[in-house]
C-alpha cells in the first residue's frame, strides 16, 4: 500500500491509480477499472485510505457489481470509509444504471413506413390549430432516436430552413430523418411550398450525408381519405431529386 493510502496527502502526491478523475479525463471512462469508477463516486474526504482502496474493499466484499448494486445502505456503510452520504451516492448511481438498462431494453419503434410515422405523430398533431413542422430522427436501423419540433406557422403557412432541420440530426448523430407536418384543414394534399421545402431538404441531406427518407403530411381521416395522411415519397417527389 502506498504512503498516500496510509495517511492524508495532497492529490498531486497520489500515484496515478489513486487519481481516477484525472485518468478518466485523459483516457475516457472505458479505460478505468470498476474500482476506479466507484472511487470517483466516493469523491474525497476519506481518512486513512484512498478512494480507490475503499472501492477495492467494497468489491472484495461483494462477488460482483450486481451484488454490490443490490447491497442495502447499512451494508455499504459497514465498509470503513463509507459514510451515509457516500453510501447514498453509490446506491443512487446503481439505481440510475439499472433504470437506463431498463430503457435500453424497451427498443425504440421501427419507423420504416409512412404509416408507422403517421401513427407515431397523429395524436399529437390532431391538437394543433396551426402548422407544426417536426423532424423524426432515426438510427441506421430506422429506429426512432427522437422527434424534434422545428417550427410552427399560421393556419396554412410554415417557414422551414434546412439548418434548423439538420442541426438536431447532426447533434444526435442520426443516420436518416423523416420530416413531417400537419395540415389543420384536415386535407393532407401537399402545397407548392411543401414540395419546394421537400426538394430543398433532400438536396441538403445529400450534401450532409444524412438521408431524408420521406415527408409525411398529416391531416384527418375521412371516407375519401382513410389513411388521413400523404407521403411525398409515395407521391413520387423523390424521383430524380
Amino acid at each position: 500500500m502506498s504512503l498516500c493510502a496510509m495517511e492524508n496527502c495532497r492529490i498531486k502526491d497520489l500515484s496515478p491509480l489513486d487519481r481516477p478523475r484525472e485518468r478518466l479525463e485523459q483516457l475516457g471512462a472505458d479505460a478505468l477499472r470498476p474500482a476506479e469508477l466507484i472511487a470517483i463516486l466516493l469523491r474525497t474526504g476519506l481518512k486513512g485510505a484512498s478512494a480507490v482502496h475503499v472501492a477495492e474493499e467494497l468489491l472484495r466484499q461483494h462477488s460482483s457489481l450486481q451484488e454490490l448494486a443490490r447491497a442495502p445502505l447499512e451494508q455499504l456503510r459497514s465498509v470503513k470509509g463509507i459514510g451515509r452520504d457516500k453510501a447514498i451516492a453509490l446506491q443512487a448511481a446503481f439505481t440510475l444504471a439499472r433504470r437506463m438498462a431498463e430503457e435500453l431494453r424497451l427498443e425504440a419503434p421501427l419507423l420504416d413506413t409512412p404509416d408507422r410515422v403517421a401513427d407515431l405523430l397523429r395524436d399529437e398533431n390532431r391538437q394543433y390549430t396551426v402548422e407544426h413542422f417536426q423532424v423524426v430522427l432515426l438510427n441506421t436501423r430506422r429506429r426512432l432516436i427522437r422527434v424534434e419540433h422545428v417550427s410552427q406557422g399560421t393556419l396554412d403557412t410554415l417557414l422551414v430552413h434546412p439548418r434548423d432541420v439538420f442541426r438536431g440530426a447532426i447533434l444526435a448523430n442520426a443516420a436518416a430523418l423523416i420530416v413531417a407536418h400537419n395540415h389543420p384543414s384536415g386535407d393532407p394534399t401537399p402545397s407548392d411550398a411543401d414540395i419546394r421545402v421537400t426538394r430543398d431538404l433532400i438536396r441538403a441531406g445529400q450534401l450532409l450525408k444524412i438521408e431524408v427518407l420521406d415527408h409525411v403530411i398529416i391531416g384527418e381521416r375521412t371516407t375519401q381519405r382513410p389513411r388521413g395522411f400523404v407521403s411525398l415519397r409515395e407521391l413520387g417527389y423523390w424521383a430524380g431529386s
